[in-house]
């Protein structure tokens, strides 16, 4: 389960993590959120540091917490250097890993890993994958975001306009490259932004097997 900082308060989270505690749920993932449009209460938390800190508080190590990462930085951060001490509030206030926003450019990746592993944090980071199925609605996400799709990614996509067919032919040749170069390099892991759509991942699962 994800659990948002965005309209909580320590009691709803309180509840909410004794109902997930009494389900045998061990692990969860810990977020600040964005605040909804005509929202005007973000909660008593406001940044994901406190709310992993307060889940700390309350069960101890019960559960694995797993927070997100920005490789390309969060969009509302005023700095690279901002990005990275926020990220490590959240690791010493008790994450066990986290997850990246999704990218395509691999040495992003894995010059924010260098960058953690700087400051002296060896808390593993999950890639985020997106597989692509739609450009138009990869540029939204991308867009809204911060996420960077590649200048000849982006123009190639843009040249296909509305041939379905070659944007995904494209998008798994791409994806899977990029998944097969993080494993290689020894990323922990891969995490699939599904957006509820299986085959896009499922498929390139099968070809990472395969492989």
């Amino acid at each position: 389960p994800h659990i948002s900082c965005i309209g909580a308060t320590q009691a709803t989270t309180r509840e909410l993590l004794q109902k997930y505690r009494a389900a045998g749920i061990k692990r969860i993932v810990a977020l600040r959120g964005d605040l909804p449009s005509g929202m005007a209460d973000a909660g008593e938390f406001r940044y994901a540091n406190e709310l992993v800190e307060f889940i700390r508080k309350e069960t101890g190590d019960w559960f694995y917490i797993e927070v997100a990462a920005y490789p390309e930085w969060h969009p509302q951060a005023k700095s690279p250097k901002d990005d990275l001490l926020a990220f490590k509030r959240k690791v010493d206030a008790g994450a066990n890993s986290a997850i990246t926003q999704f990218f395509y450019n691999f040495d992003a990746y894995s010059a924010f890993v260098d960058a953690t592993r700087g400051m002296g944090i060896e808390t593993p980071i999950v890639p985020g994958i997106m597989p692509i199925g739609s450009f138009a609605k990869l540029a939204r996400f991308s867009d809204a975001c911060g996420a960077e799709i590649p200048r000849w990614l982006r123009k190639q996509f843009e040249a296909y306009g509305d041939d379905a067919a070659s944007t995904r032919a494209l998008g798994l040749d791409v994806v899977t490259g990029l998944c097969e170069q993080l494993l290689a390099t020894g990323a922990p892991g891969l995490h699939f932004y599904t957006l509820n759509q299986a085959d896009l991942s499922s498929e390139i699962v099968r070809r990472l097997r395969a492989d």
